[in-house]
């Protein structure tokens, strides 16, 4: 599948990622208080598997593995992997403390990621880049801070 950078539109999937992970913070944090962090984290994973499922299959989106690129595949193992682990940690997290305390810090992947970006896939690191990313950290340090 071809990778256009900035296809119209993305805008409106990033604003419902960061209301569906708003969502996932508060609806999150009362699940954790009836239930363990890590089965908690595990009925979401069964969860997110059918709710994508239901989506690719009458769509016609699957395709066997051996057309899939294999470089491909492994990034998204291990992209699933960080994943498994991040949900995990967010999770407990929320079990120890108040949501808008938790939510804030994870959100240091943002300024993780603009890093991370720079160095591995040559994103310009520009000063709104910089700046914003300072500004995300300065927010974090705000909210979660004591």
């Amino acid at each position: 599948m071809a990778n256009p950078e900035n296809q119209p539109g993305w805008q409106i999937f990033a604003l419902g990622s960061a209301a569906f992970a708003a969502l996932t913070a508060i609806l999150g944090k009362l699940g954790v208080s009836e239930v363990n962090s890590n089965l908690a984290t595990l009925i979401r994973t069964v969860v997110i598997l059918g709710v994508t499922a239901a989506i690719v299959s009458p769509r016609g989106e699957w395709e066997p593995l051996a057309r899939l690129s294999r470089y491909g595949v492994l990034m998204l193992v291990l992209s699933g992997v960080a994943t498994g682990l991040s949900w995990l940690c967010y999770y407990r997290a929320l079990q120890m403390a108040p949501a808008s305390r938790v939510a804030p810090v994870d959100k240091l992947s943002v300024a993780l990621v603009i890093v991370l970006a720079v160095l591995f896939l040559g994103e310009p690191l520009t000063w709104k880049v910089i700046l914003g990313g300072l500004l995300v950290v300065a927010g974090v340090l705000v909210l979660a801070g004591n």
